[in-house]
């Protein structure tokens, strides 16, 4: 733990498509090149969607990202879910501080992009970036909203060729939409940004604005408070992950468990009551018994 903390965490995020592994890519090879600053460590952290029925993982993104991936100054780690958020949230966690005790300078954590991936990795980064397509639908409004909320930045990616008018429109509602929402620190809108991830064009920019930030948050001290608030709910989260997994493995609850299930199912016994009764029966079995009963 000593050793850890010197990185600049950054997590990234995006609908499927919208570029991310080529983003990363762009802006890692810069880094390590030393383009923009100093030369950097980077190591990516991705998020990587397990298969729930076979529990494979896709695994590609050193395939996707060849080029940083044959770089001496990266390292690319997927982590496949297997269906649970909690374990990935655990391994990529302490990755980062392995990383960091490694002597990596940036830790680049990618999410999915569609669902509750994006709230994990806000919990244990520093920086939050959300990429958008130009264009894009309004099947994908509930999507974007609930990631310009959580945004630090809002990057609007594919701002090439053909595509550049509609990523200036695109990167226009944006802005109005950010204007309308509350966001927590009120010294700091979400900007919103162009680039082309294929081309490189605006990537570098879009560095030296997230390098800012938190060099920014790293002087007022709102960093250092950030990471203390984010290890002490981590800690909780594991107690209550310990917790769930000693109750569902303890065998007095595994015995009762199939008659208070029938109970339930039947409507003979409320779920609060069926409640209370496993976690008496838990809690007698550890040593501890219900209010109202002493020892004898």
């Amino acid at each position: 733990m000593p050793h850890t903390g010197g990185a600049i965490r950054v997590g990234i995020t995006g609908v499927p498509g919208v570029g991310k592994s080529t983003f990363i890519e762009s802006l890692g090879t810069l880094l390590t090149a030393g383009k923009l600053g100093h030369p950097r460590k980077v190591a990516v952290l991705a998020i990587d969607p397990s298969s729930t029925r076979t529990g494979g993982s896709i695994l590609g993104d050193k395939t996707r990202m060849a080029r940083l991936g044959a770089d001496p100054n990266s390292f690319i780690r997927p982590s496949p879910s297997s269906g649970t958020l909690g374990g990935v949230a655990r391994k990529t966690r302490e990755s980062i501080l392995l990383c960091e005790a490694a002597g990596f300078d940036v830790v680049l954590v990618e999410t999915v992009g569609v669902g509750q991936s994006e709230t994990v990795v806000v919990e244990m980064t520093d920086f939050f970036l959300a990429l958008m397509l130009p264009g894009a639908g309004d099947e994908l409004q509930g999507i974007k909203r609930g990631l310009l909320e959580m945004a630090d930045l809002v990057v609007v990616n594919k701002a090439d060729g053909e595509n550049v008018k509609a990523a200036r429109r695109a990167a226009a509602e944006h802005a109005a939409a950010i204007r309308c929402l509350a966001y927590e620190d009120e010294n700091w809108t979400p900007p919103v940004m162009l680039c082309s991830a294929r081309t490189g064009e605006g990537v570098g920019e879009i560095w030296q604005v997230l390098e800012g930030r938190v060099e920014d948050l790293r002087r007022n001290g709102t960093l250092e408070e950030r990471r203390h608030e984010q290890l002490l709910r981590w800690l909780k989260q594991l107690v209550t992950d310990e917790l769930v997994r000693a109750f569902e493995t303890d065998e007095r609850i595994l015995d009762a468990r199939k008659r208070i299930d029938l109970a339930v199912r039947s409507g003979e016994l409320a779920p609060s009551i069926a409640a209370r009764e496993l976690l008496d029966i838990f809690l007698a079995g550890k040593g501890h018994h219900p209010a109202g009963q002493d020892s004898s």
